[in-house]
């Protein structure tokens, strides 16, 4: 039985190279997060800890609450429930991302098997030959064939951490495609609330401007009446139709972005815009009255874009480890065996036997400063990412910011908008009564119900703004955080030896 015994300069220079392993980690940044300041408050003005009270409700800020994952359920409206149901099982932009995460999985898993693992091939070859005929011999050929069968394995030491690293940072890419995914389901969530309280809003608003435009035509024909008897001047005339033309010019826009927002909203949802869904009906959307407010240093980890920069600084720190590992020694190990011979029965015999087993250490000298250039690419690439991270929380801080804020001025606006709707109303409904009493004009009327159906007007679009600014508080809030031992990206729990990459990428 053959042997193998490494000479003394080989067994030297593993010995080194186990050595440095313990090193790799210094090869570059340790991909931790920078640290990022801590606001005592997220805007320029301290937050209030709730809203004025509007339409009878009074939004509560709860400081330190963790976000609501189904968020949109707090609206209390089976109807958008079903809609946001529909849309996260359908989109077709939802599941195109979820199988391109899957892909990326997948190919973890690929380049972990194949930089961690030996390589083990089985191999068979049967050839006939012809040689070329020695003069010495004699003017004919030779005729022959060989049997061969193998099996090879091959293995690369990964000294330096060079495979250890790539595989780190492909597993933080693939914890970045997770987070995008989680952030892509809670926007598609977000967009479709959104779209389904804007379309409801708009067709409300239809509805009170044809109403405008009908008192404003009644009006308007009246006043040319009067105009014909002498009993107002032409201006007034003139003035009327005016009114009429203007508010019937309004119309066509607010129907064009109803059935803009409604056709968006049948393609969120998965369907064709000619199937688009009934509009929800504004008036039983019911605002939620508590809104959890995220801590600043919780919200690093509970906004998807925030972890997904967090997971691209790792990856771009084991790509810093990887150029530099790149730079030493690599060493691999060779091994064949199997049968072979000039015909079958000597191939398949004791006779035929072959094997062979074999190292190989190469060590980068010249590559015209090539491998210098490209750590140096990979350092500036990490600090050019520290930036973006650091980006990406400012910007996450500041869309918080505006969100509190658009909500407690939404309910000053729309606390304001109803005392003037109601208002007018109770003019409206005065004028009214007395008009059926004979005491006052239809003018009169008219001209209350205009006031009226204006103040509506304003109530439904700063109604509509709450709503929706709700929605996007929610969605900048993120997801509630992990429990510890909880995963759910890329690599530690769907990825035999993802969870040893990801240390390499911290070390």
């Amino acid at each position: 039985m053959a042997t193998f015994a490494f000479p003394r300069h080989l067994r030297l220079t593993l010995l080194a190279g186990a050595t440095l392993t313990l090193a790799a980690c210094s090869f570059g940044p340790n991909g931790e997060p920078p640290a990022m300041p801590q606001p005592a408050h997220y805007g320029a003005e301290a937050q209030p800890a709730q809203t004025v009270p509007a339409q009878g409700i009074t939004q509560q800020f709860v400081a330190g609450a963790k976000p609501v994952p189904e968020w949109w359920k707090l609206y209390q409206s089976a109807p958008l429930n079903a809609l946001v149901d529909e849309g996260l099982r359908n989109s077709p932009t939802l599941a195109a991302t979820d199988k391109s995460l899957a892909a990326a999985r997948e190919q973890l898993r690929a380049q972990i098997g194949s930089s961690m693992l030996p390589t083990i091939d089985l191999g068979g070859q049967a050839t006939r030959n012809r040689a070329l005929a020695i003069p010495e011999a004699g003017p004919n050929t030779f005729l022959y064939n060989i049997f061969v069968g193998q099996l090879q394995a091959h293995y690369t030491f990964d000294l330096f951490g060079a495979s250890r690293l790539a595989d780190a940072a492909l597993a933080a890419r693939v914890n970045v495609q997770a987070y995008q995914f989680d952030a892509a389901r809670r926007a598609l969530a977000a967009n479709i609330v959104t779209a389904a309280i804007t379309s409801a809003a708009l067709r409300a608003q239809i509805d009170t401007t044809e109403r405008l435009v009908t008192i404003a035509n009644d009006q308007a024909r009246d006043t040319q009446r009067r105009y014909v008897l002498g009993a107002v001047s032409h201006a007034d005339q003139l003035s009327a139709q005016q009114s009429a033309a203007s508010l019937s010019a309004s119309l066509p826009g607010l129907k064009q972005q109803w059935l803009t927002t409604r056709h968006a909203l049948a393609v969120l949802l998965g369907r064709t815009p000619d199937a688009a869904p009934d509009d929800l009906d504004l008036a039983q959307l019911h605002v939620p009255e508590q809104v959890p407010v995220v801590v600043p240093s919780e919200l690093l980890r509970t906004r998807p874009d925030i972890q997904a920069a967090d997971a691209a600084l790792k990856a771009a720190a084991a790509d810093v480890g990887v150029a530099t590992a790149q730079m030493f020694p690599s060493l691999s190990l060779s091994a064949s065996m199997g049968q072979g011979g000039f015909s079958w029965p000597v191939a398949l015999s004791g006779a035929g036997a072959i094997w062979s087993i074999g190292a190989s250490l190469s060590q980068p000298l010249f590559h015209g400063g090539a491998l210098f250039a490209q750590r140096r690419a990979a350092v500036d690439t990490y600090d050019a990412t520290v930036s973006q991270y650091k980006q990406t929380v400012l910007t996450a801080f500041q869309n918080v910011a505006d969100t509190l804020a658009a909500l407690q001025h939404d309910a000053q606006a729309l606390d304001a908008a109803n005392i003037a709707a109601r208002s007018a109303q109770g003019i409206f409904d005065e004028t009214s009564g007395r008009y059926r009493l004979g005491a006052l004009p239809i003018a009169s009327t008219r001209s209350s119900e205009q006031q009226f159906r204006n103040a509506q007007l304003d109530e439904i679009r700063y109604t509509s703004a709450r709503l929706t600014d709700t929605a996007a508080l929610f969605q900048a809030m993120g997801n509630p955080p992990l429990e510890p031992g909880q995963t759910t990206s890329a690599s530690a729990s769907a990825v035999p030896g993802a969870s040893t990459a990801n240390q390499g990428a911290s070390n």
